[in-house]
């Protein structure tokens, strides 16, 4: 994380406020800016951690907040020190303890043992704006706190951010759900990130998610989830990529060829500018001729479709990733629009749109086929081109990219079910 000071703006600084707030020591909502109320906030936090009380969140300081950030803490096992003292010290969870550390016996610690806290407060934050780095740590505390997570990474971005996976389940239905593929559609990451939360939260308090069990659920399907497709984008869009930076000045020059479209707001593409849903070898010659047509004949911030298929490392990862496994259904998921797409062309997967049917009852979203301007060189069309098996594109929430993070609680409330309801259903 870079060094945050007085002034200091963005999605970084949120994570830096978030981390304040869950610690006790700021009371405002993050707000991405670096004011007095933070800068007071990070000396008091600084003095009580035996860190020089200067305002800059450095290194040291962001070492000392990683905790309230990942949602855990490491705790050496004191003598008398039970789950259910630590839970009362804490004010968390003994479920929670007791899942992030299964190979402990609770009625023989001891001291000196290390063991994994999880806080009382739920790991992924639906009130900030996303970004890599976000997106890590909330692998990595969820990961912690449960771990029947099996975590992965299935190659690189354009700029080496990995591209991770995260694996929920022992069921033999095997789905696959993936978010942002385009850069100012990220609000779909904390979406199946907190979907992830909220099953394997449900799945240790034995509690139903979705109206299914959450036993259930783990031991009918395999859910695998890839969160960000688009890491380098989604920073462009959010404010995480430093402005003085080559990368940002060269989006930058993509983008001044396109007046038309706001930067980086309207930004869809990978840092590159090719648009990782055009990418897809399905169709990507008429992708190509229908969007050369409208203009987008070169690296573009939306519609460029690359100079041939999978010339883009994501859209190839993502590729690869799927050769290599046995999915049975996949969810792409983009905003906006409310609506479902379940068709490539005229193939007819066995129980598509009957399953269409049902997770459009679950969401309210309505079924349709995917309108001719865009309906090739998608992840969702390629994978029922070469499978045959049921794929969908879900366009969450209404309004313009990028939506605000305001609309996440009605989104979810729409999709919860029909996450859940996929895997049971494939």
């Amino acid at each position: 994380m870079e060094t945050l000071r007085y002034g200091s703006l963005g999605p970084h600084v949120e994570i830096l406020q978030l981390g304040l707030k869950r610690s006790g020591y700021l009371p405002n909502a993050p707000d991405g800016k670096f004011g007095p109320k933070t800068q007071s906030a990070v000396i008091r936090f600084q003095r009580q951690n035996g860190l020089s009380p200067d305002g800059i969140a450095g290194p040291l300081t962001f070492a000392a907040i990683r905790p309230y950030l990942t949602g855990y803490k490491i705790h050496e096992i004191r003598r008398g020190d039970t789950f259910y003292k630590l839970s009362k010290e804490y004010n968390t969870p003994i479920e929670y303890i007791v899942s992030a550390n299964p190979d402990v016996d609770p009625f023989n610690l001891a001291p000196g043992t290390r063991i994994i806290l999880p806080f009382g407060f739920d790991v992924v934050p639906t009130d900030i704006n996303y970004s890599y780095a976000l997106t890590e740590l909330c692998i990595e505390g969820l990961s912690a706190r449960y771990p029947q997570i099996v975590r992965g990474n299935i190659g690189r971005s354009v700029s080496g951010k990995n591209i991770y996976t995260i694996q929920i389940g022992n069921g033999g239905k095997r789905v696959m759900y993936n978010a942002s593929h385009h850069a100012n559609e990220w609000i779909t990451t904390p979406l199946l990130l907190k979907f992830a939360e909220e099953y394997l939260k449900s799945y240790i308090f034995m509690a139903s998610i979705g109206s299914f069990s959450a036993g259930f659920v783990f031991n009918t399907a395999t859910i695998d989830i890839v969160p960000l497709v688009n890491p380098d984008g989604v920073d462009l869009v959010t404010g995480a990529i430093n402005k003085n930076s080559p990368a940002y000045k060269n989006a930058e020059r993509i983008s001044a060829d396109y007046p038309s479209i706001s930067f980086p707001s309207g930004w869809k593409a990978n840092i590159l500018g090719t648009d990782l849903n055009l990418n897809y070898p399905a169709g990507w010659e008429n992708a190509r001729n229908i969007k050369f047509a409208q203009g987008f004949t070169s690296p573009a911030p939306r519609d460029f479709v690359g100079p041939e298929p999978l010339s883009a490392p994501e859209s190839r990862a993502m590729f690869n990733y799927t050769q290599e496994n046995n999915f049975r259904l996949t969810l792409s998921y983009h905003t906006q629009g409310e609506v479902i797409f379940w068709k490539y062309l005229d193939y007819m997967p066995p129980n598509a749109f009957d399953i269409g049917v049902q997770l459009s009852n679950a969401s309210g979203y309505s079924l349709e086929t995917t309108p001719p301007e865009s309906a090739y060189a998608g992840y969702k069309d390629w994978f029922i081109q070469t499978y045959n098996l049921p794929g969908y594109t879900i366009e969450a929430g209404l309004g313009v990219n990028p939506l605000p993070i305001s609309d996440f609680n009605k989104i979810y409330s729409d999709n919860e079910k029909l996450l859940v309801l996929a895997a049971v259903l494939s």
